[in-house]
């Protein structure tokens, strides 16, 4: 079933109240970017060693490296990680720039938006809350996606949708140290409780909840590993592929939510004929264009 089951009705209904501040991640909340990064340290990997790749989930060893550090260049770090395990006879340094060229065409070529993204910012935008970016992307990273990147510009410019964009070179720590949240809030003169934060993962809710921001978690397949913690840290969650859209429709289609509860309910408890037809085609609507639930609110 859709997202909307996994949600308290109370929980649900508040999530918007008196908010005035949308912070969003980047990588893998925004943008699908997570998996990329997989190929991506795969094929350093194979660069810099002996052309061969251990049996190691790639992702996992990323994550669980990077949360060694605290502060300080922890992706030269991680590199010098990568040098050191690999036997790797370029520097850390030269580990860095070979993953930054391999990760240019990647950024440039492949990076897209995840399904509805552009459309709930532009919307929020015009309903009135300031946006803002939080992310330990670096910013040489987010100016590809908005001077280079043909796929994300035709849909949404960046810089011209938000208020206030943070990229890792503009903090000393990284998530879960919520320093990135607390800097956007006092930017904009915005307290805590009127925030809310967008995220993926599970250093992104911790870093929310170390602030003490309400987080709504977006799905994303690559934080599986870490999801009992994530559902367990998060205060809304919106877990299946179409989440984005649902997470603003789902707000401003009340009369939306309602006849799908009743009916998906119904459903279950096989109380109504026709269960099956009206569920798909609530599924058909929360999966199409945003807007199909937003201007049906009430």
């Amino acid at each position: 079933m859709l997202a909307i089951e996994f949600l308290e009705q109370n929980k649900r209904d508040n999530m918007f109240k008196n908010k005035k501040l949308i912070i969003f991640d980047m990588d893998g909340t925004l943008i699908d970017s997570v998996g990329i990064w997989n190929e991506v340290d795969e094929k350093l990997i194979l660069q810099i060693g002996d052309g061969t790749i251990d049996d190691v989930n790639i992702q996992v060893q990323r994550d669980q490296t990077l949360k060694r550090f605290k502060d300080g260049d922890i992706y030269l770090e991680y590199c010098r990680f990568l040098k050191e395990k690999y036997n790797s006879k370029l520097t850390a340094e030269e580990v860095l720039k070979l993953r930054k060229d391999i990760a240019a065409d990647y950024m440039i070529n492949v990076v897209e938006f995840k399904p509805d993204a552009d459309k709930v910012i532009k919307r929020l935008k015009e309903l009135g809350y300031k946006l803002a970016i939080g992310t330990t992307t670096r910013r040489w990273n987010l100016d590809r996606y908005n001077t280079d990147n043909k796929k994300m510009m035709e849909k949404c410019i960046l810089n011209d949708w938000f208020d206030i964009i943070l990229a890792k070179e503009d903090v000393e720590k990284r998530k879960p140290d919520p320093e990135v949240h607390l800097k956007i809030l006092e930017a904009l003169d915005i307290k805590k409780e009127e925030a809310l934060v967008i995220e993926d993962s599970l250093i992104g809710v911790e870093a929310a909840r170390n602030a003490g921001i309400e987080c709504a978690i977006i799905y994303d397949k690559y934080s599986d590993s870490e999801r009992d913690e994530i559902n367990e840290k998060a205060d809304y969650l919106f877990n299946c592929e179409y989440s984005l859209g649902q997470f603003i429709g789902a707000e401003y289609s009340y009369k939306f939510y309602k006849e799908f509860v009743s009916i998906s309910y119904s459903f279950k408890n096989k109380k109504e004929s026709g269960g099956l037809h009206s569920v798909a085609r609530l599924n058909h609507a929360a999966r199409t264009s945003m807007f199909l639930l937003i201007d049906n609110h009430v």
